[in-house]
């Protein structure tokens, strides 16, 4: 017939897993990838899980965490690569909030065990 939920059934808010999201951003020079990753990672609950040269000088960086956090976490970068003196510019950015499974396989922004003890 109907089946009631039990309140005692119902896991507590910070047991729930928080959606996720993949933040990326690709500057023009080396000292413009470092601010924004040093931004990023000062600026919310985040992991940086890839960082890669890309090609004619652009550097690439990829973090991951709540969707929330990813999107502080971004602007805090994006305005880091722009007030600096350092001569870098932004080249791309990109928020992929809840990232599809096939993305997450296919794309080298897992949780690694190489960054797994910086997880927050």
């Amino acid at each position: 017939m109907f089946q009631f939920l039990s309140i005692f059934s119902i896991r507590p808010p910070e047991e729930l897993p928080m959606p996720q999201a993949v933040g990326v951003i690709q500057t023009l020079g080396f000292p413009s990838v470092l601010a924004a990753a040093d931004a990023m990672l000062k600026g919310g609950r985040v992991t940086l899980v890839y960082y890669d040269l890309a090609e004619r000088g652009n550097f690439v960086v990829a973090i991951r965490g709540p969707v929330s956090e990813v999107n502080l976490s971004m602007k805090m970068g994006l305005a880091a690569v722009n007030e600096s003196v350092m001569g870098g510019e932004i080249v791309s950015h990109y928020i992929v909030p809840n990232p599809p499974e096939n993305v997450l396989a296919v794309l080298p922004v897992e949780y690694t065990e190489k960054v797994a003890r910086f997880r927050t």
